[in-house]
């Protein structure tokens, strides 16, 4: 095993910065949908409309950094290995089997991964998006020419919100499955992992 720097100090302020504007997006939309009471119907309105607008700002900078640095390319899909990986989470792990992709530099993601953060940042993220600025600016849609009704894109960014939820849930599971239970979350804190 070595000791390998694997996440920038920006690609861990973007991953927590992430994380906790998601967070609030998804319990300030349960607080609007009327799920639950925290902080109030207005309260909860001004939280979403500013973490929207933050996670817009956070996605645009995170975009610029991942083409000027290069390391887009490591949320490029592959098939390589991609079967061996889902029956390794499907299985292999239970048995106590070794994953089969090993860590490095430049290949930090493994084939499961690349594929989920491919289709969180190009189907999710933008469906969120417009179906959200769609939703926050519905008074607007006469003047823009917008003839639909509000139903399809409230369910729509609702079905997003949910898939957000099981994204992070199933993320935060597979972050106890490294070498210890904390290995990947003391990654994603100090940008050093353990890797063979």
């Amino acid at each position: 095993m070595k000791e390998v720097y694997l996440y920038t100090r920006f690609e861990r302020f973007w991953h927590w910065m992430q994380a906790v504007l998601v967070i609030l997006l998804i319990a300030s939309g349960f607080e609007i949908h009327g799920t639950w009471r925290i902080w109030g119907f207005q309260a909860a309105h001004n939280i979403h409309y500013w973490s929207a607008w933050g996670l817009v700002v956070l996605f645009v900078f995170a975009a610029f950094w991942h083409f000027t640095t290069g390391e887009w390319r490591q949320y490029v899909p592959t098939t390589t290995l991609l079967k061996e990986v889902f029956s390794y989470y499907t299985s292999g792990i239970f048995r106590g089997l070794p994953h089969p992709f090993k860590k490095e530099r430049d290949r930090k993601l493994n084939p499961l991964q690349r594929l989920a953060y491919f289709i969180l940042k190009l189907v999710l993220f933008p469906l969120q998006f417009i179906t959200g600025f769609l939703y926050m600016y519905y008074n607007e849609w006469p003047r823009l020419n917008i003839h639909w009704t509000l139903k399809p894109v409230a369910l729509l960014h609702t079905l997003g919100g949910f898939a957000f939820l099981a994204f992070l849930i199933l993320h935060v599971y597979l972050t106890t499955t490294g070498p210890t239970v904390f290995s990947h979350l003391k990654a994603m804190i100090t940008g050093w992992e353990k890797i063979e």
